[in-house]
């Protein structure tokens, strides 16, 4: 048997975020209700019943503020405010109550390492060198030599991390975009003012935030040549602030680092929940070797989740599916089998493509893979599209390719909007086999073979089996290297999942602990053989197993 990464043992009451499903939305592209080509919150809001149906419990809202809208809404030009476009701000309040009504949970994104500099506080402190708003960023006269790793996020799109501002006479920073300056977390009023955006939100009931770009929220390049001081744990008191209002707020962050720098952010004081890039990472390196090996790996190396800490682990998001933790032969492995062609690839290290497509538009494989993702330890991340197997629009400029509207129906603009073609936030994916008329809800909707309907079930057994949140996880031998065999321990119900990563039968013969006896299958396929302790299983191509204690 090989240990794999032990999680805190299953307790009666767990903190909600420990079983939650988060589905991540992007109002602009859900759903338009008014006809004007961009989706809103009342679109949102009539959109609700169909979330609660498939068995989401917590809805993570995009950036939906005011914003000089050219990077999805991460370029903010006033933190307090529901961008016009979406709708009022009463309507905003609406589709929160009514999600609270199905159920359902939100949070939204806290973008606090950078704004766009169309925001007032950049545009006073550009103009006016004593302004109090100028020290809200970080300036220079003669910016410092860059430090290795700590260059821009978007190579090939940015050249440096510093831009010269014409108006100020000087030098600003931002680790992204020349047009979204950072955020200098030295000065108190910084602080402050985030702070009051966390309260302000958390006032109207929303249950807490997915913070955006966590890890640098603290870059400094000045501090870190020793021309200032270094800034204050600002996630630290973020987090205190927060948990002050609201003990049992989920702060999500988005934390892409190598693992032996994730303690730094996960130990129980700064963040409550990290998406799992390094997991992921390795998930894809399996699927594209069709080998269990990489998971494994990935579960020995992460640090285990503190006791108030949960792991959301996600497929694809709504950026690009960055693996930059891989080595350049891995990488290159990966990117052959799911991004073979340039365009399909952004930032020499990630890949903007949708789920259905890299995977080849196999069901067997796409099925395989969201059982996957709903049987590692941690709460899953499923983005809008993706559980109806939505493509990417590689006409698109960068990320965008896999930002396309919600595909509701055949009829005209896939039923998200009534509006012309021209008028729409981005075009339909509307020819080949991801075109609306061959994917979406409502064809799906009424067939319980089709992805939709089995994603709904996972979600359904996701909840029902919350060892999977909260139990010990063990990685065991299958006696095949294409199929994973892992396995919780729990005092009420033990769990052992099979999936075979190749797309050819195999056996998994599997030595069962004391107390995994009496398992059978109930998903998936049948349970096998059981033999003095020994289980012997056939499984399809791509086959999955979920196997519990008889019920």
């Amino acid at each position: 048997m090989v240990e794999g990464v032990p999680l805190p043992e299953e307790r009666v009451s767990q903190p909600w975020w420990k079983d939650v499903i988060i589905y991540a939305v992007d109002v602009e592209r859900f759903c338009d209700s008014n006809g004007d080509g961009q989706g809103d919150f009342k679109g949102l809001t009539s959109k609700l019943s169909y979330l609660a149906d498939l068995g989401v419990t917590c809805l993570w809202i995009l950036p939906f503020y005011p914003s000089s809208n050219r990077d999805n809404g991460y370029d903010i030009t006033d933190y307090l405010r529901v961008e016009p476009r979406y709708g009022a701000f009463e309507d905003f309040l609406e589709c929160l109550h009514r999600a609270g009504e199905y159920g359902m949970r939100v949070i939204i994104d806290l973008v606090a390492q950078h704004t766009s500099d169309q925001h007032p506080w950049f545009e006073a402190a550009r103009y006016n060198a004593k302004s109090r708003y100028r020290s809200y960023y970080i300036w220079s006269d003669h910016p410092p030599p860059i430090e290795p790793g700590k260059g821009t996020i978007f190579p090939g799109e940015e050249e440096s991390v510093w831009t010269y501002d014409e108006d100020a006479r000087a030098f600003f920073h931002h680790r992204f975009y020349h047009f979204q300056p950072s955020l200098n977390f030295s000065d108190p009023n910084v602080r402050d003012e985030i702070e009051r955006v966390l309260d302000y939100w958390l006032s109207f009931g929303i249950s807490g935030f997915r913070v955006d770009a966590a890890s640098h929220i603290m870059d400094d390049p000045l501090a870190d040549a020793g021309l200032a001081p270094e800034p204050p744990d600002v996630l630290r008191d973020l987090y205190q602030r927060a948990t002050q209002l609201k003990p049992d707020v989920l702060l999500l962050g988005e934390v892409d680092e190598a693992p032996d720098k994730l303690d730094d952010f996960f130990d129980g004081t700064r963040l409550n929940m990290m998406f799992n890039f390094f997991l992921n990472n390795y998930l894809f390196l399996a699927l594209a070797d069709q080998r269990s090996e990489p998971i494994y790996r990935a579960l020995s190396m992460l640090p285990m989740a503190p006791s108030n800490g949960q792991w959301a682990n996600f497929l694809r998001n709504l950026d690009e599916a960055d693996l930059e933790r891989l080595s350049e032969d891995e990488l290159q492995r990966v990117f052959r089998t799911f991004a073979p062609e340039e365009r399909m690839r952004i930032y020499g290290r990630g890949i903007r493509r949708r789920l259905a497509p890299m995977l080849g538009d196999d069901p067997r494989r796409l099925r395989m893979a969201f059982s996957l993702l709903f049987s590692m330890p941690g709460s899953p991340v499923v983005v809008y599209g993706d559980e109806i197997g939505m493509g990417e629009d590689l006409n698109q400029q960068g990320r965008n390719a896999v930002r396309a509207p919600m595909q509701w129906s055949d009829k005209a603009n896939g039923g998200f909007s009534a509006a012309p073609k021209k008028r729409l936030a981005q075009p339909m994916v509307d020819d080949g086999h991801f075109g609306f008329e061959q994917v979406n809800v409502a064809d799906q909707q009424g067939d319980p073979d089709s992805l939709l309907s089995f994603v709904k079930q996972l979600m359904q057994l996701r909840r029902a089996n919350k060892a999977i949140g909260a139990g010990s996880c063990t990685v065991l031998r299958s006696g095949s290297e294409h199929i994973l065999a892992h396995h919780y321990k729990s005092d009420h119900n033990p769990l052992l999942f099979l999936h075979n990563l190749k797309g050819e039968p195999g056996r998994a013969e599997i030595e069962l602990a004391p107390g995994m006896e009496n398992l059978s299958s109930f998903f998936g396929g049948e349970t096998g053989s059981i033999e003095e302790g020994h289980l012997t299983v056939e499984l399809e191509a791509y086959g999955i197993r979920w196997l519990g204690r008889d019920r």
